[in-house]
């Protein structure tokens, strides 16, 4: 029920679930469920991050430098890494924080997708307007 306290070691979730979840008033499943919904974009995000680092080191080497290229390339595959990484822990914040009524924990991986994709997309418009017509 929404309202009961789950145990720290609810046998109907098993040990390795209560240990990570750490206990709490089971949440709406609608909110666990949208939580759910949330950790998947962030996880299709950073296949698309990755699929484009993949991308760009095999299908430009004839319109981009190499070392344009490969900073390029490392930078989406690193922000695929973080972003990938950090979804499990932002999923796992919001989790333990709608079981304990607690304020939500800020979105960390939100500015780190920003910052690093205006980095990247700035490397490549300086690379298109450097390069002549």
């Amino acid at each position: 029920m929404a309202s009961e306290a789950t145990p720290p070691s609810d046998p109907a979730r098993g040990k390795f679930a209560s240990r990570l979840l750490r206990g709490g008033i089971e949440p709406d499943p609608r909110f666990t469920l949208a939580n759910e919904r949330t950790f998947l974009a962030w996880i299709r995000t950073s296949l698309a991050f990755l699929a484009g680092g993949i991308a760009v080191e095999a299908f430009t080497t004839d319109l981009i430098i190499p070392e344009v290229r490969k900073t390029v390339a490392v930078l989406l595959l690193l922000l695929a890494m973080i972003i990938g990484g950090g979804a499990f822990f932002r999923w796992l914040g919001v989790e333990r924080a709608m079981r304990q009524k607690a304020p939500l924990p800020l979105p960390l991986i939100a500015p780190i997708l920003a910052i690093g994709g205006g980095i990247v997309a700035g490397i490549l418009v300086i690379f298109v307007l450097s390069r002549p017509a």
